[in-house]
Parts: structure tokens; sequence; C-alpha cells
């Protein structure tokens, strides 16, 4: 009997989003200057924008407006960021080149895919994951993002020093982020717990209406000892 490999567990539901003709023409005229395959060589920074610069790692940057701002307030750094809905990717795409932001680079595809694949250990200088699927029910906490060993390979891809931050509007998520940060030894908390809102980062849309909502937003920042 032939044994095949079981279908990795996804972190993220594909979800159809219709394409504007702006953001399909995006798509064809900008990826071959900022789009990256999820499959290939390592990423050389150097190679990627044309100078060595840190890495920063944007997973799951909606439609790209608090990506694009972060990059743009933050340019001696490159940020490469990974997006799996096409229209959120198109949209960045269309920021990269209207904002002229030399330091951004854009995934299509399963973040977990590319940091396997093409981030060497030891090569980010920051890994940001903003408001990540909270997968709420309990039947799907296994595909939360954020569990011990998705932690770890994250972890693993981060300089010494390097940065782990998230944030997330729902409490029962936040705590269970902030025990699997807390159990793993290489990651240090500075703030033991969460850490104030809006901590270095931009706003994104997703978060402008968690608060109008009324739903507080939790912060957690970790660094790679």
């Amino acid at each position: 009997m032939t044994m095949t490999a079981a279908a990795p567990i996804r972190t993220f539901k594909l979800r159809q989003g219709r394409l504007r003709p702006r953001h399909r023409e995006a798509l064809h005229r900008l990826w071959p200057a900022y789009g990256v395959a999820v499959d290939g060589r390592p990423i050389d920074p150097a190679e990627l924008f044309g100078r060595p610069v840190p890495l920063v790692l944007e997973i799951g940057t909606g439609m790209g407006e608090g990506t694009a701002a972060q990059a743009a307030a933050d340019p001696d750094r490159g940020y490469l960021a990974v997006e799996v809905h096409t229209p959120g990717v198109a949209n960045l795409l269309v920021l990269a080149a209207d904002q002229r932001l030399t330091n951004l680079r854009i995934a299509h595809g399963d973040a977990l895919e590319l940091i396997r694949n093409r981030i060497p250990p030891a090569s980010l200088a920051a890994i940001h994951a903003f408001f990540p699927d909270p997968w709420p029910k309990t039947r799907h906490h296994k595909r939360r993002l954020f569990q011990p060993a998705h932690v770890a390979l994250l972890r693993s891809r981060l300089v010494p020093g390097g940065t782990l931050h998230t944030a997330t509007d729902w409490p029962g998520y936040a705590t269970a982020i902030r025990d699997v940060l807390a159990a793993d030894p290489e990651l240090v908390n500075p703030h033991h717990g969460f850490a104030p809102a809006g901590t270095g980062r931009p706003q994104t849309r997703y978060e402008r209406r968690a608060r109008a909502a009324g739903r507080p937003v939790f912060e957690l920042v970790c660094h790679r000892r």
C-alpha cells in the first residue's frame, strides 16, 4: 500500500474576492517589479532590494494600507509582505507603486510555506502578524497561526534580538497567544504580558473597525534571545 502525506492544516481560509479592473491590471503590470514567489531558493535581502538591509516579514496584510505605511515610515529596512487573498495582494501592489516604495516586496500564498521554503534560519530582523484569523471555534483552534510548532518555526527565523510582534482583538486568542509565546524558552517578553496597544505600528483598517465597535486590542511583542 502506498502512503501519502497528509495535507497541511491551513492557518487561513480562502475567500473569493472580486478583482476590480484596476487591481487585475496591477497584478499583470506590477507583479514583475514587486512580486516574490513562495517557492524557490533562500531569499537574500541584498538581491531582493538591491542593497543589504534588515528584513521584516509581514504575515497577512489585508488590503495593505498598514503594511505600506509601515514600510514608508521605515525606509532603512526591507519589508516582505505575504498575503493569501488576491485582492489584498493587488491592492498592496498599487499602494507600493503609487508611493514608490523601494523597500517593499509582496508574496502571494501561504506564509508558513514561504518561511519553510525561502527564509533561512536567523535571517529576519522582525516578524509582524497583525490581527491573524482567530479561528474562534474550539474545533478550529488547530488552524491558528500562534501555536507551539508554528511559533518555534517563526522564532527560528529571527536573528538573536529579533522581534515577533502581533496584535488581536479577540480576548481568548490574546490569552492563548500570550501563553504560547511565554512557553517558548527562546523568546523574551520585555513587557511581561501585553504591550501598550499600537506599539510601534500604524493602525490597520481592521483595527479601526474593531475600535469603532468598542473591541479592545491586545498587543504582544517578544524578542529572540
